[in-house]
């Protein structure tokens, strides 16, 4: 990584949160906390914007967002330079929700990134451009199970990381390379950049197991882990194949509820901060 200017005010961040989400062990909720977190703070009346910086495209799948090969999205702004506003869609089931779509073609940017200037600083530089000029009072972007050039663009862009955790063996296993890349980013990219927020995922209250994840985790990371953990539900896993999140598929199912509690706290988190 080269060294580049720190991020500024005069990035067009002004009062906007940016939240990266990110774990690069499969299979732990980013994508399902992306959306639905985000979900739950546009339905309480905020402007929420989600990047999904994801070849698979799930949060715009769960958004209901067209993201079809061919379909502008996130890799043409991130590889040709095409202005965020120009991809930018409305979540049809959530007011104040937007998303910029991942499409198959991002599969191929963590190589067509690599000869590029200020490879690492794309994101962020095409999200003060947008911010500018659209009023938005959240940024939540979605990551990769991985740690290459997206993970590292959605890093750079971000102020807040906030890493999901599944309440099962192995739990914390390779959250240190995370955070030693986060280390780099700070001191390279962007000094801002800071671990505000840990969300305990698939926990399961019946279980040993996972109340001693939980007590693991909390000792591990302390005040940075959310009260509210998402427990494993149907409905969670079900909403995303009709297009929804659980926030408007079953509001008053346990996930729903807990993503809304998640929320609330996230939102006392920056209140106090």
């Amino acid at each position: 990584m080269q060294p580049t200017p720190e991020v500024t005010s005069d990035d067009g961040w002004n009062g906007t949160r940016i939240v990266t989400v990110s774990n690069q062990k499969g299979g732990v909720g980013k994508t399902t906390t992306t959306v639905n977190l985000a979900a739950a703070m546009a339905l309480s009346g905020l402007q929420v914007l989600v990047i999904d910086m994801d070849p698979q495209g799930n949060a715009s799948t769960a958004l209901s967002i067209p993201h079809t090969s061919g379909t502008a999205g996130i890799y043409d702004v991130l590889i040709d330079g095409l202005p965020m506003a120009e991809v930018i869609q409305s979540c049809p089931q959530v007011p104040n929700l937007v998303c910029a779509p991942a499409t198959i073609d991002l599969a191929g940017a963590e190589i067509e990134l690599v000869p590029l200037v200020a490879r690492e600083n794309r994101l962020r530089r095409a999200l003060a451009v947008y911010l500018k000029d659209h009023p938005v009072d959240l940024v939540i972007i979605d990551c990769p199970p991985s740690l290459g050039l997206l993970t590292v663009n959605a890093l750079v862009a971000a102020r807040e990381l906030l890493i999901p955790i599944q309440c099962e063996y192995y739990a914390l296993e390779g959250l240190s390379q995370l955070l030693k890349n986060v280390e780099l980013v700070q001191a390279h990219l962007n000094a801002e950049l800071r671990v505000s927020t840990i969300l305990l995922t698939m926990f399961d209250a019946r279980t040993r197991l996972s109340a001693d994840v939980a007590a693991q985790v909390r000792d591990y990371f302390g005040d940075q882990v959310l009260q509210s953990a998402i427990p494993r539900s149907v409905r969670i896993s079900e909403a995303p194949s009709h297009g929804e999140t659980v926030m408007t598929y079953d509001p008053g199912s346990t996930g729903a509820l807990s993503y809304a509690e998640a929320a609330a706290e996230m939102r006392r988190q920056k209140e106090s901060a």
